[in-house]
């Protein structure tokens, strides 16, 4: 990853706090020690929690991860984009050791059925739609750091939160991508044609996929107010 220079940004924001992004490499690791614990700790408890449903059309791993967004944007806020980068990467390389350890898992899913808790079409989907859509966040936020608070959280969220749901359920479970990803014990129980909440039917992964994004924009809005509490609150940190 190239490191590159931020110039010093007169931002005018919560009682005009200029923030001091990374330069060259010289960020004190440290400092991002609290959002790479932060991502670490939602990326584990969202794959654990992926396993419990909630309802028809939801697992607890919903409600959990895009949560995600707001410690990426936080870092960025404060650190700059390099910085809410590694983060992310961080984040990504995680989730790459859940998965692993995920597809060796074997559980019970009918009588003399075992499977993997995380199939090879589940893992590369979460992993390319966690990548993916982290690093479009961080383009986003940082294209839109300059103009009201709340614009670039939200804005740099809802694009995130979108392109991860579109990537993630279209690989992990669509009938279309079989051809090219093989297939599996969800495919034919995700490619069923259903009455979704939307009021019509669709194909149970498509439904699903509608209700997952749902809830990450709600949880979007609802980020807003811990982002605002804390890039209030804390400093930036100091240039070197």
């Amino acid at each position: 990853m190239t490191s590159r220079a931020y110039p010093m940004r007169v931002l005018g924001w919560f009682g005009g706090q200029v923030p001091h992004p990374c330069q060259n490499g010289n960020q004190d690791m440290t400092k991002l020690l609290p959002g790479v614990i932060a991502m670490a700790a939602i990326v584990v408890a969202s794959n654990i929690l992926v396993q419990f449903f909630v309802g028809d059309w939801l697992t607890w791993g919903a409600f959990t991860y895009p949560f995600a967004f707001l410690v990426t944007d936080l870092m960025n806020r404060y650190y700059g984009r390099d910085a809410a980068r590694k983060v992310v990467l961080v984040g990504f390389v995680v989730g790459i050791i859940c998965s692993l350890i995920g597809t060796q898992v074997m559980i019970e899913l009918g009588p003399d059925f075992m499977a993997p808790a995380v199939t090879l079409r589940v893992a590369l989907g979460s992993a390319t739609a966690f990548l993916v859509a982290q690093l479009i966040d961080v383009s986003v936020f940082d294209r839109l750091r300059h103009g009201a608070w709340w614009r670039a959280p939200l804005a740099s969220t809802l694009i995130g939160s979108t392109i991860d749901t579109a990537i993630f359920f279209t690989i992990a479970f669509s009938g279309a991508a079989s051809g090219l990803l093989g297939t599996d014990h969800n495919t034919e129980f995700f490619n069923e044609i259903v009455a979704t909440p939307f009021g019509f039917d669709l194909a149970r992964w498509i439904g699903t996929a509608g209700v997952d994004w749902c809830v990450k924009v709600g949880i979007a809005l609802l980020a807003l107010i811990p982002f605002r509490v804390l890039t209030s609150r804390l400093r930036a940190m100091p240039t070197n």
